[in-house]
């Protein structure tokens, strides 16, 4: 039996698998996040500690016999936080989320550095580690003197899971310390941040051991024999091994808090000046490119909160019968932008809004302005290299069959959906603790599911959407100076 654990931002979830990678139970429990002042997002690593317990608990609960079987678990998180520990093992304070923005400043410094995108091959974006380091540095000098570690959000789990300091190449990728061509750490990068390797976790493969479950932990959980902690992977290489996403060509948008586009590579394609990230795939000599938007689902669930409903009733409003845009135009830029923008400042807004406009024009606008920027990122991916001919679709979004229409329609491409299953980071990870444990070959175990549904471009709506997508482009710069 394998399980794999999934530390998101909202909630963690705990999968327990067979050898069959047939999903025998999984159970979420609820996280929260600390927002103290505006741009920052916090999380305590207890909060993570506690979650997951509760989490591990309810499938023991309903699987006792299964779990006992447990030989393998993987860890997969969500990206770039900065979790700080003491030479005791104590954090030092709240983790740094992936979207505060508090260390713009900071990244904009380490950016303008030339050797940070020579070596990564990736912009320094405010959300990533490096520059939360610096920052804490910069004004929090007590936390700072007392750094022994710096871990990523999962590697946290594996800490109180197993007692080691273990990373993997996907989720050190979104650091900005990774040499990321030679897979390892880059002791120049860390000089600039004031660290060395004696602060860094140990680097392995994210299908090779990365840790063994403490004893203690495995006779309080009932379970029989060794249990091998996997490298793991970050949560969107996760999401692609659960996809079966590791080779050239095979890509997927995900749709949920944010939004990603992934294509896997057999070779390194760096091109920083796009904004794509080109990261470390979670298998060994694999690599994968990666345009992030930062508020997708997440916006169709902001324009819910404030209409007083829920995402499914805007989505169903609107029916399955794709229409051509309107006059009214999104930027979803609720938390700033990634890809292609590098944007932490920027903020959405609606325009093109009139005393007709209703409900129902807002939600398709929503939609709308998330599948062009979506189309940005296919723009920027292809300029660095990416062949992406077709897309899997993934995440809460993807439910909604008008947003995909929208989304094949935009971006011009075939929008594929899966057949029914669970393909999600969880799934992903145990498929890492089940080639950790066992050596199995990670090709023949990472296997891409059956199509269940194609959903084609529009090809009488293309004109509109692409003049809509001009329009929309146009609107960012009116934007910046706000």
């Amino acid at each position: 039996m394998f399980l794999g654990l999934d530390l998101g931002t909202s909630g963690i979830r705990a999968l327990l698998m067979d050898e069959g990678q047939r999903i025998l139970g999984s159970s979420t429990a609820e996280l929260h996040v600390s927002r103290l002042h505006p741009g920052w997002s916090e999380q305590a690593p207890d909060d993570w500690i506690a979650a997951a317990e509760t989490a591990i608990a309810s499938v023991r609960a309903t699987h006792p016999g299964e779990f006992a079987a447990l030989r393998g678990i993987g860890l997969s998180g969500q990206m770039h936080g900065a979790t700080l520990y003491d030479a005791a093992d104590r954090p030092i304070r709240p983790s740094i989320l992936w979207n505060d923005t508090r260390a713009a400043q900071e990244a904009a410094e380490m950016d303008a550095a030339p050797a940070f995108r020579r070596i990564t091959g990736n912009i320094v974006f405010p959300g990533f580690t490096a520059p939360k380091l610096r920052w804490i540095a910069r004004h929090e000098p007590e936390a700072f003197a007392r750094l022994a570690k710096v871990l990523l959000p999962k590697d946290a789990l594996r800490l109180w899971l197993t007692g080691e300091h273990v990373s993997e190449m996907s989720d050190a990728s979104g650091t900005s310390w990774l040499d990321i061509g030679a897979r390892d750490w880059s002791d120049e990068l860390l000089a600039a941040t004031g660290l060395s390797r004696v602060h860094m976790p140990r680097l392995v493969e994210g299908t090779e051991p990365g840790g063994m479950l403490r004893d203690r932990l495995r006779r309080a959980w009932g379970i029989e024999g060794p249990v091998t902690i996997a490298g793991g992977a970050g949560d969107n290489a996760a999401s692609a091994v659960g996809m079966g996403m590791v080779s050239e060509g095979q890509a997927f948008i995900s749709l949920g808090t944010s939004g990603v586009l992934f294509a896997a590579n057999d070779v390194w394609r760096p091109r920083p000046e796009s904004a794509v990230h080109a990261f470390c795939h979670a298998l060994p000599h694999r690599w994968h490119q990666m345009g992030v938007i930062l508020s997708a689902a997440d916006a169709l669930n902001w324009h819910a909160r404030i209409s007083g409903t829920s995402a499914g009733e805007l989505s169903a409003e609107l029916g399955e019968t794709l229409r051509a845009p309107g006059p009214v135009n999104f930027l979803p830029y609720l938390s700033g932008e990634r890809t292609p923008h590098n944007d932490a400042r920027i903020r959405g807004a609606f325009t093109g809004l009139s005393h007709g406009t209703g409900r129902a024009e807002m939600t398709q606008a929503v939609m709308e302005g998330v599948a062009f920027a979506l189309a940005d990122n296919l723009a920027a991916l292809r300029s660095a290299g990416a062949e992406v001919s077709r897309v899997t679709a993934i995440g809460g979004g993807s439910r909604s069959i008008y947003w995909l229409r929208a989304i094949a329609t935009a971006l011009d491409i075939p929008v594929e959906l899966p057949a029914r299953g669970d393909f999600g980071a969880a799934f992903g990870v145990a498929r890492l603790g089940l080639i950790a444990a066992t050596g199995a070959d990670p090709l023949s175990v990472c296997t891409a599911p059956a199509v269940d549904r194609v959903i084609a471009p529009d090809a009488t709506l293309r004109p509109a959407f692409e003049k809509a997508r001009q329009r929309y482009r146009s609107l960012y710069p009116l934007l910046a100076p706000l």
